[in-house]
């Protein structure tokens, strides 16, 4: 079970949801199920306009799915992911903070979601 808290200049106050563990539903889902404002256009990784900064409560035991590869591509486009980021991804299985919403699905930890609404930031 997660507590995943949204935070940006367009949501005042920031808001928490809890995530119930186990659910494969995707940030994005998550924000827009409890209308929360986060930009998005395509909904599958292609535009990138969901980029979200990810802050781990416990950042010693992040969790996170794997990177997809429409994601490793569209968040090494936009500067927001180097290549130790991206062998910490792959080989010792440590999410980057930059990731997309419309990917990224969080498992049983607690996070910081950052956003900032404008294109290509965090």
């Amino acid at each position: 079970m997660a507590n995943v808290t949204f935070s940006s200049p367009m949501l005042h106050p920031s808001k928490t949801i809890y995530a119930v563990a186990g659910d494969t539903h995707t940030v994005l889902a998550l924000a827009l199920a409890n209308h929360i404002p986060i930009p998005f256009d395509c909904r599958d990784g292609n535009c990138a306009s969901c980029l979200i900064k990810v802050t781990y409560a416990d950042p010693a035991n992040r969790k996170a799915i794997a990177l997809t590869e429409k994601e490793k591509t569209k968040l090494r486009e936009l500067g927001k992911l180097t290549a130790a980021e991206l062998e910490d991804a792959e080989v010792r299985d440590l999410p980057p903070h930059y990731r997309l919403a419309c990917q990224f699905i969080v498992r049983d930890e607690d996070v910081t979601i950052s956003y900032t609404g404008e294109p290509g930031g965090a």
